[in-house]
Order: C-alpha cells, then sequence, then structure tokens
C-alpha cells in the first residue's frame, strides 16, 4: 500500500461516524438492551449449558447417575445422624422426604450460587479473546444446576409416590412448588450474577461464599422442620429475622406443597407454618426480580475491565 492510499484510507476511517459498542453502565439506562444481548445470543447460553453438564460427567462411566449419589448420600447421613441420633425423625413424619426435600432445594440454589461465583474466571480465555454478553456465562451456570434439580425432582417425585404414609394431595398448596422454585432460582441468579463480577476482582470471593453456604445451611429448615423454630422463638422477632431469608421461605413453600405428612400429622407430630407463607412468597419473588435487576446492573458497571483483570 502506497502513502497516498494509507491517506486516503485514514481519512476515510475519519470521517466514520463513532459509534458505541458494548453495554450502559447506568443505574437504569441499559438494561434492556443487556437483557436483549443475552436473549439473542441463547443459542450460546444453551452450548455453553449443555457444556456445563457434559464436563462434570466427562469421562465417567456411570454419567448422570452421579447427579443422584450425592442427595442420596446426605439424605443417609442426615436421615441416621439427626433424624435417628438425635431422634428428629420421632416428631416429623415421613422424615426421610422432608429431609430430600430440603436436599433439592437447597442444591439447586448451592450450585447456582457457587457455579456461578467462579463462572467468569473458569471461561478467562472467552472473555479475553471476544465479545459476547458475558452474562451467559453465570447463566449458563444455572442451567446446568436447574438440570441436576430437574433429575433429583424426579426420584423426588417418585419417593413421595411410593414412600410417603400419606397420600398425595392434590389441593390448593400443591401451586406453591412451582413457584418456589422460581423463586429460588431467580434469587440465586442474582446473587451468583453479583458475586461471578466481585470475584474477578476479589478472588476470596469464592471462598467466603463457601462459608456462607455452610452458615446458611443451618440457617434453613432442611434436617429440621420450622415447628422446632417456632417453638424455641414463639414468633418474635429472631422468628421474623428468620422467616426473612429468601431461600427458607422458597424450602417452607416446597415442604408445604409436596409432604404431605406434615399437614396431616397431629399430636405430637403436628407441623406449623408461617402464616400467609403463599404471600411471603410472592414478596420474596418480586424482591428477588428488584435483586436480579440491580445485580445485573452492577455485573454491567465492573465487566468493562474483566479482560484485565483476568
Amino acid at each position: 500500500m502506497t502513502s497516498t492510499q494509507a491517506q486516503a484510507r485514514a481519512a476515510l476511517i475519519a470521517d466514520e461516524p463513532l459509534v458505541a459498542v458494548g453495554q450502559s453502565s447506568g443505574l437504569f439506562r441499559g438494561a434492556g438492551a443487556s437483557w436483549k444481548d443475552v436473549w439473542d445470543h441463547r443459542q450460546l447460553l444453551g452450548l455453553l449449558s449443555r457444556r456445563e453438564i457434559k464436563s462434570r460427567y466427562k469421562d465417567s462411566s456411570l454419567g448422570l447417575l452421579w447427579s443422584l449419589f450425592r442427595p442420596i448420600a446426605q439424605l443417609l447421613i442426615y436421615y441416621l445422624a439427626i433424624g435417628q441420633v438425635l431422634g428428629a425423625a420421632r416428631a416429623t413424619p415421613d422424615f426421610a422426604i422432608f429431609v430430600f426435600i430440603g436436599l433439592t432445594m437447597w442444591g439447586l440454589f448451592s450450585e447456582i450460587v457457587q457455579s456461578s461465583t467462579t463462572s467468569i474466571l473458569a471461561n478467562a480465555g472467552l472473555v479475553k479473546k471476544v465479545y459476547l454478553p458475558r452474562e451467559i456465562f453465570p447463566l449458563s451456570s444455572v442451567g446446568g444446576a436447574a438440570f441436576n434439580f430437574l433429575v433429583q425432582a424426579v426420584v423426588l417425585v417418585l419417593a413421595i409416590t411410593f414412600l410417603a404414609s400419606v397420600p398425595f394431595d392434590w389441593d390448593a398448596d400443591v401451586l406453591l412448588a412451582p413457584a418456589a422454585v422460581i423463586t429460588l432460582v431467580v434469587f440465586s441468579t442474582a446473587i451468583g450474577l453479583f458475586l461471578s463480577a466481585v470475584n474477578v476482582y476479589l478472588r476470596d470471593a469464592q471462598h467466603l461464599v463457601e462459608i456462607a453456604l455452610i452458615i446458611l445451611f443451618w440457617a434453613s429448615p432442611i434436617v429440621y422442620s420450622y415447628t422446632f423454630v417456632h417453638k424455641l422463638l414463639q414468633g418474635n422477632w429472631l422468628e421474623q429475622l428468620y422467616l426473612a431469608n429468601p431461600v427458607t421461605i422458597a424450602i417452607l413453600g416446597m415442604q408445604r406443597a409436596l409432604w404431605s405428612a406434615g399437614d396431616t400429622a397431629t399430636g405430637p407430630m403436628a407441623q406449623v407454618w408461617p402464616p400467609a407463607l403463599g404471600l411471603r412468597l410472592l414478596i420474596v419473588f418480586l424482591i428477588s426480580l428488584v435483586l436480579l435487576w440491580l445485580a445485573q446492573r452492577v455485573f454491567a458497571r465492573l465487566q468493562g475491565n474483566f479482560a484485565q483483570e483476568l
């Protein structure tokens, strides 16, 4: 290329208008465009979700069956240790089904949060080489966790059908099950999206998450029923603080929907539920939507320097 041609090309480039690329990081501007960008890359999101599932069981003889072994092993441990040794099963009808409901919901929440937190670091090569909406990396973790949840949910339904001491009742409370799952997914996605961005700058975040999940596990009615909490706290402000935990409300909603023995038990095994559980679940869902929006705005603000930090 001659100097004249180079000058002519530079002149043409100088005449081109500047075009903004990437996402707006304002608090209110750019949220719709960001989610539209994610939707436009939905095929890539699906591919990353499938890669997430396949890579987890790559070169494994049992494959997807491993997604069942961990919750089943946890079920046996908690059933024997908490249920039989400590006697929780004597005050909780169908204790094994009760625990499995809690473990299934907890597995969905913890897997989304943990996988999302490290998703940007795990895909550092793609982040540094090509432009794409970085939200698809934590969202692909949500897809992988949702698949594992569906596998475990099938086992849960079979256990309720064949092992429950009380026949399943298709009443209005059944609608709490999908509402609880959707609420938990939205809430955990918001937390995971926020932490995935923070973890790029503060690598200790992923270790803090592990500790927080251990604490939150025991702060949720998974291996013990809400009835114990109510009897201990008697409706005071500590009980209201306990019920302010979105994970607690989602798990309680799932238990109320699928744990029929908890509704029909009488005498010492009679169970207590929070008042207006459906309304509480709706409020948590709306708050989770707000948190998801705020998390995406923080993510959009922080993603500009991802490549440099990685």
